[in-house]
């Protein structure tokens, strides 16, 4: 699990002071990109260099208390399971010992013409280094 803290700001509320449903999935990125930073992985690099793309095949989130302006959430993302063409990452967000979100993303991997290929195997070894994930051959 690796943390991203973010202070909830005026844009991120709607009209009943609370934070917005689509702006979770927002925060799941922002906590799937440090996830990736921690374990030493450029997204940026894996689209230059690698010629590859990790876009959303799935998503979902269950709410349980809002946010609201100002709060200081903190964003836990993990990388539950690995198969050969795609990712999914689980996300919980929490403000204090409060759960606000649960939540997941699962990613297929795609070249720059979006059709589907294996996830590289030296970017996969970075990514599970240290993780409790489900793999998957298929």
């Amino acid at each position: 699990m690796v943390p991203c803290t973010l202070r909830v700001i005026y844009g991120d509320t709607d009209q009943m002071g609370v934070v917005y449903y689509a702006n979770y999935l927002r925060w799941f990125e922002a906590g799937r990109a440090q996830f990736l930073r921690v374990k030493g992985v450029s997204y940026h690099d894996f689209e230059r260099v690698l010629g590859l793309m990790l876009p959303v095949s799935e998503a979902g989130v269950t709410y349980r208390s809002p946010a609201r302006y100002d709060d200081l959430v903190v964003v836990e993302a993990s990388l539950a399971e690995v198969r050969r063409v795609s990712a999914r990452f689980t996300y919980r967000v929490v403000r204090g010992e409060t759960l606000l979100a649960t939540g997941f993303t699962v990613h297929a991997c795609v070249d720059r013409e979006g059709r589907i290929r294996r996830l590289p195997p030296e970017f996969l070894a970075q990514l599970c280094a240290g993780e409790a994930i489900s793999t998957d051959g298929r």
